[in-house]
């Protein structure tokens, strides 16, 4: 859609809501001088009434000036001990009215006794017994008057009853030259916009002020009367984003950003839908750069099947590789509200992708087989895991055996007999030295891949192993959202807990990636960036919600079974090899599997009794994962 050069500017309520906005900041002194305008008013209303029209001014004192002045000023030293001017007119309701009638009530009081006491025996009396009335009915329409104005702007901007939300934006470029055409169409208000171009500086988009730059934010008086900030940087680094993302939380307001350049290059979204600031907008990484002919060359044309289709890795993978044009996607999924939910999310997107939604178990070898001889796949992406560390660490330890460990043998197993190109498993840093079940399953399901790949040729197995993603099910980021959105306090374990994150789509682009790349038996490593300590993430989760600290509380619960406090990756130099690709490397594994390794792995997992305890099952654990030490 083209806009015309108008079609975006505010309209006379918009106007009218920005000029009282930047009038409020006044609001004090301004009150005083409206209400002495409309005291003084009322003191020649007063004489209207009693002599007329004709007499009103002939027949005054020459000495009324000076005593209406002094009258005045009793008036609105009784305001002020009233604490009238502090009231925010918009709001006036019944507690303003009392304090109103007590102000004019012991000023026309104060008044009167002056004015008999100085013997100013030309005043009439009936002025002094009718100027605290009408004064205190002319402050009263003063105050109604404007919260008619108030609401009926607000009404007319927003097209409800609803507050109108003022911004203030940061950019002042074609995006924010987008989103404000947008923003007035949705009942915004936009007091001003910051740009660090000194060309930029005292300019006009339709009509909204340019006011300087981003460091400028913490001084604008403006910002009182602001309801939101609004980041309008799409095309900015990751680092420029960060900085202007971190300078509006500052300001205490809850911080709003418009779509990255990457979903709107997706075309899922316009620029003027602002959205929440997420977590991953926090990363500061720039954007993955990827072989996107060697993935088109992976996926295009072939059947792609996906266990665990509708998990948060697996949902995102499904979506990835569609792009590519597969020639039928194969959805595999134990869940079936989960495989519902990405059937129709693909069916909405392509429409014309082929697609197998199935429900099944990848514990039951014999349906893996069927499926695999039925729709023959060239790349397998397999995604179904039991991953949520305390939970698989006691009761749940055996399923996370048999999940991660024959659940992985089974459709390895599978795609090998129908000779599928690739097979990619997604694994975790967890299996770095693994402290607890989860990442000692991992760690062996990456042992039974490498062994796979000497035996059987024909397949390429690969394993590709990355830390937390940004808000998969059972992450922090959903956590802290809740408990924010409930008054707090957030819970983190321990203060010093840090971890490896990745955005969802940055982390499925990546396995593609290292599909692409893959020799048979590697096992790839994401590089992740710096770790970030989880306190600082719920602060900083606090602070762009609008709130502080102190309001919402921060408190640590321990570490949980199972949980490290700092995890690994095997990311350096020295335990890793370089790739084709800056942002995988492959890892140097030392323990390998073998025959009898595997044989005796199976044997054990199948061998029915073996789940009732969960010391002997760790115990056991060890034997077969040599760096495995549980905590």
């Amino acid at each position: 859609m083209t806009l015309s050069p108008d079609s975006g500017a505010p309209g006379f309520w918009h106007r009218l809501d920005r000029l009282l906005a930047i009038l409020r900041l006044r609001r004090q002194p301004l009150t005083l001088l409206i209400d002495c305008a409309v005291i003084c008013l009322a003191w020649n209303v007063t004489y209207l009434f009693r002599l007329g029209f004709e007499r009103s001014w002939a027949a005054r004192p020459d000495y009324d000036h000076w005593v209406m002045m002094g009258v005045a000023a009793l008036y609105l030293l009784a305001l002020i001990g009233a604490k009238v001017p502090r009231a925010m007119w918009r709001f006036s309701g019944f507690g303003e009215l009392k304090r109103l009638v007590f102000a004019c009530t012991v000023a026309g009081l104060l008044s009167a006794v002056s004015i008999l006491m100085l013997q100013l025996a030309q005043i009439p009396r009936t002025v002094l017994v009718l100027h605290p009335l009408i004064s205190l009915l002319g402050l009263c329409m003063a105050r109604l008057g404007y919260r008619m104005l108030y609401e009926h702007a607000r009404s007319r901007i927003t097209g409800s009853d609803s507050d109108v939300r003022r911004a203030v934006v940061l950019g002042a470029g074609e995006a924010a030259r987008l989103l404000l055409a947008g923003l007035h169409q949705q009942g915004w208000t936009v007091l001003g916009l910051l740009d660090d171009d000194p060309a930029k500086r005292d300019a006009r988009i339709f009509g909204v002020p340019v006011l300087g730059s981003l460091d400028d934010l913490g001084r604008l008086d403006v910002l009182r009367e602001a309801t939101h900030v609004i980041v309008a940087m799409p095309g900015a680094t990751s680092a420029q984003r960060r900085r202007a993302i971190e300078l509006g939380a500052s300001s205490s307001l809850p911080v709003l950003t418009v779509p990255s350049f990457s979903e709107l290059r997706d075309g899922t979204v316009r620029i003027e839908r602002v959205r929440a600031i997420e977590p991953e907008d926090l990363l500061g990484r720039d954007p993955v750069r990827l072989d996107e002919g060697g993935i088109a060359d992976l996926i295009s044309g072939k059947v792609v099947l996906v266990t665990g289709a509708g998990g948060s890795i697996g949902s995102e993978l499904c979506r990835q590789a569609a792009r590519y044009g597969p020639a039928a996607l194969v959805l595999y999924e134990l869940s079936e509200f989960a495989l519902y939910q990405i059937e129709q999310s693909l069916s909405e997107a392509h429409p014309h992708l082929p697609l197998v939604r199935l429900m099944g178990d990848v514990k039951n070898l014999d349906h893996l087989r069927a499926v695999f001889a039925a729709h023959r796949p060239q790349l397998v992406l397999h995604a179904a895991a039991f991953k949520h560390v305390p939970l698989m660490e006691d009761d749940n330890a055996w399923a996370a055996l048999q999940n991660n460990i024959i659940g992985t043998w089974n459709a390895a197993t599978a795609a090998a007999e129908v000779g599928s190109e690739r097979f990619v498993l997604i694994s975790t840093d967890k299996a770095v030295n693994p402290t607890n079940v989860m990442g000692a399953s991992k760690r062996a399901a990456e042992m039974v891949l490498s062994r796979m790949a000497t035996q059987i040729p024909v397949t390429r197995f690969v394993a590709v192993r990355f830390g937390n993603v940004l808000g998969s099910s059972g992450s922090v980021i959903p956590k802290f959202k809740e408990q924010i959105a409930r008054g707090g306090p957030v819970t983190v374990t321990h203060p010093d807990i840090n971890r490896y994150f990745m955005t969802i789509p940055e982390a499925t682009r990546l396995v593609l990636q290292a599909a692409a790349l893959a020799e048979s038996g590697q096992v790839y490593v994401l590089d992740m960036g710096d770790p970030v300590k989880i306190v600082d993430l719920a602060r900083d989760m606090i602070r762009l919600s609008g709130h502080r600290e102190s309001e919402i509380g921060i408190v640590y619960s321990g570490l949980r079974s199972g949980e490290k406090l700092y995890e690994e990756l095997l990311a350096d130099a020295d335990q890793t090899l370089p790739s084709r690709h800056p942002r995988l490397r492959i890892a140097k594994l030392l323990s390998q599997a073998d025959g009898a390794w595997i044989e005796a792995l199976l044997e054990w997992l199948t061998t029915p009794g073996h789940d009732r305890n969960v010391k002997e099952v760790r115990e056991h654990l060890r034997k077969f994962v040599a760096d495995y030490h549980p905590q």
